[in-house]
């Protein structure tokens, strides 16, 4: 995928990240003032191969980390813990499980490609991890990269 498309998916998800949860009908019950919390909105990838330029995304969600925890993720609440835990540290974040789980991994090389763009607690990031198999990924890194 082009790196023009890539931002434009990015882009497009962001916003949806950030103003679905914040749209509300007007007889709702009033929200906590968005100005108490640093915004903290992900765009998450992955897709196989070794640079994210060169990769097409094969599966992009969103996590929402401000006042309440929300997103496209599978399970936004554990991506948003595993988060704070590592205090948005990404690279703390690829390799925080460990081989925790027990299970071997072959030693085939099918690398897959992780990508975060968005902000966290008000700081831009655009980050990008791969690694060297789909077992690697789902036994060494967060639960955050576990979709």
């Amino acid at each position: 995928m082009r790196p023009m498309t890539r931002w434009a998916m990015t882009g497009a998800l962001l916003t949806t990240a950030l103003v679905g949860p914040l749209s509300v009908p007007a007889q709702s019950a009033p929200v906590a003032p968005a100005s108490l919390y640093a915004p903290s909105a992900l765009v998450m990838t992955t897709g196989h191969g070794e640079k994210a330029a060169t990769t097409t995304p094969e599966r992009a969600v969103t996590v929402n980390c401000a006042y309440t925890t929300s997103g496209t993720h599978p399970d936004p609440r554990q991506a948003c813990a595993d988060l704070d835990r590592v205090n948005g540290d990404l690279d703390r974040l690829a390799t925080l499980r460990g081989n925790d789980a027990g299970q071997p991994c072959t030693r085939e090389y099918r690398p897959i490609v992780v990508t975060v763009q968005g902000v966290w607690r008000g700081t831009r990031i655009n980050y990008e991890h791969t690694f060297a198999n789909p077992c690697i990924k789902e036994t060494q890194g967060a639960a955050a990269f576990a979709f």
